[in-house]
């Protein structure tokens, strides 16, 4: 009998009592036929209500979702790093806690895995073309990307995104160091030097802004650079 295939989302949140309960909500809609769901909360010190709602969260779906939370704030890449090592299922699939990228996109960052084409899948907001993206956040995701393919020799259009999808064993296989949003960079930029193929498949986005939660900024992009240049000459 075939082995069923198990997916989990992980899903990093820092102060999103507004909107976790929803992305929760819309992962667990989502129809995956063949695949079993978890969904692993890495809770990375939230200071508002979060908590509250995960518990409530953890109760109704007790069969889907685990908690884990951290007592200090560290940030984005230390949450995501908790989340692979208790995560169980076969592939990974990194679910921000936000509104920004929509779960509906679930089937089609699968279906290169499934399929056998890759095993790692990012999803490009410029891929699709119907994505209203401002132009500071087109502009640096686009800068940072081609440094990213000149310096590791990538072909990608998205390096940042949010939707990175895994099959277990490959992040078993490397290692990560990154506490923050320089996650970003460090995983591709392993990936990349591993020799792991990154395909890329277009989804959706609704960007937001900070005064509706958005945590990442202009020092983020900072780390980002430093994290691409250390990696390719200083490490």
């Amino acid at each position: 009998m075939r082995k069923t295939i198990k997916l989990s989302v992980i899903i990093p949140i820092y102060n999103e009592e507004k909107t976790i309960a929803d992305v929760v909500n819309r992962v667990l809609a989502v129809e995956l036929p063949g695949l079993e769901k978890e969904i692993i909360i890495s809770n990375d010190g939230s200071r508002d209500s979060s908590a509250t709602v995960i518990a409530e969260l953890e109760r109704q779906y007790s069969d889907f979702v685990k908690a884990h939370t951290s007592l200090i704030n560290i940030g984005k890449g230390a949450a995501v790093r908790l989340g692979f090592e208790v995560a169980t299922g076969d592939i990974f699939l990194i679910q921000d806690a936000d509104l920004e990228l929509s779960p509906s996109d679930y089937p089609a960052l699968l279906a290169p895995i499934l399929s056998g084409e890759t095993d790692v899948v990012y999803g490009s907001r410029f891929l699709n073309k119907s994505n209203k993206i401002p132009f500071r956040i087109h502009f640096s995701n686009w800068f940072l990307t081609i440094l990213t393919n000149l310096l590791y020799g990538g072909h990608l259009t998205d390096m940042a995104t949010n939707y990175k999808v895994f099959r277990r064993e490959v992040i078993q296989s490397i290692q990560l160091r990154s506490a923050r949003f320089e996650f970003e960079p460090e995983v591709t930029i392993k990936l990349l030097l591993a020799g792991y193929q990154i395909v890329e498949v277009p989804i959706s986005y609704t960007p937001r802004n900070i005064y509706e939660g958005k945590k990442i900024g202009w020092i983020d992009g900072i780390e980002y650079v430093y994290t691409l240049l250390k990696y390719r000459f200083f490490a």
